[in-house]
C-alpha cells in the first residue's frame, strides 16, 4: 500500500489514460462507421479501424499538442517568467542558474543522480534530459501523426477518385496543420491561463499552487 500511495499520482493519470484511450476507440470507432453508412461504403470491425490510420491520426495529434506544450514550457521558463505565478521562477532568477544551486560537479551531495556528479558530455546532457525528451517526443508524435494522416486523407481521395498525394504535398495542406493547430491554441491557452490564474487563485494543499495565505507576488 505504500508503494501505491507513493506513485499514486501518476499510476491514477496512467489509468485514466487507458480508460480514455479504450473509450476514445469504442467510440471512434462507432462514429467510423457512422461515417460509412452515410457515405454507402461498407463498416469496418474494431480491430481494423485501430491498426487503420484514422485512429492513429486522431491519437497522435493529441499526442504531440501536449509534448509540444511541456516541451516548451520546460525550456521557455529557464529564461522566461511571470511575476507572482507558481508557474515561474522569480523575475531576476532567470538562466541556468549555477552549479552550486544546482547541485551538480563537485557540488552533487552522495544521493545525487551519478550523472549530476559526473563532468563533460554526460553532466550536459542529463542537465537537459527533460527538455530534449520532451522535444523527441514531440517531434516523433508529430511525424507519426503525419504518416497516419497522410494515409488516412489519401483513403478519402482513393475512394472520391482522386490521385494520391505524397508526404510532402500532404503536410504542405491545409488539412494537416488544420489537425495540428487546433490542438496547438488550446495548449497555448491552457498554459496561459495556468501561468495568470496561478497568481491570484488558490488551491489548498496542491503542489501547483501557492500556499493560501500567500501573497499574489509571491513565489513558492
Amino acid at each position: 500500500m505504500k508503494r501505491l500511495r507513493n506513485h499514486g499520482l501518476t499510476l491514477f493519470f496512467f489509468l485514466l489514460f487507458l480508460a480514455t484511450l479504450v473509450g476514445q476507440a469504442l467510440v471512434g470507432h462507432a462514429a467510423y462507421n457512422q461515417e460509412q453508412q452515410m457515405s454507402g461504403s461498407p463498416t469496418v470491425p474494431l480491430a481494423s479501424y485501430l491498426v487503420g490510420p484514422d485512429f492513429s491520426a486522431d491519437v497522435a495529434e493529441n499526442w504531440q499538442s501536449e509534448y509540444l506544450q511541456f516541451f516548451l514550457l520546460i525550456m521557455l521558463t529557464v529564461w522566461l517568467v511571470q511575476k507572482g505565478s507558481s508557474e515561474s521562477k522569480k523575475p531576476g532568477d532567470e538562466g541556468f542558474e549555477s552549479d552550486e544551486e544546482q547541485k551538480v560537479g563537485r557540488f552533487a551531495g552522495p544521493d545525487s543522480p551519478r550523472w549530476a556528479r559526473a563532468a563533460g558530455w554526460r553532466l550536459g546532457l542529463y542537465s537537459h534530459s527533460l527538455g530534449l525528451l520532451m522535444g523527441v517526443l514531440f517531434l516523433g508524435s508529430w511525424f507519426a501523426q503525419s504518416v497516419a494522416g497522410h494515409a488516412a486523407y489519401n483513403a478519402q481521395r482513393e475512394e472520391a477518385g482522386m490521385q494520391a498525394w505524397s508526404w510532402l504535398k500532404y503536410v504542405s495542406e491545409p488539412d494537416f496543420w488544420n489537425r495540428s493547430l487546433q490542438n496547438w491554441q488550446s495548449e497555448f491557452l491552457a498554459v496561459t491561463s495556468m501561468t495568470v490564474f496561478a497568481i491570484f487563485l488558490r488551491e489548498r494543499g496542491s503542489s501547483e499552487s501557492k500556499k493560501v495565505g500567500s501573497p499574489h507576488e509571491a513565489h513558492e
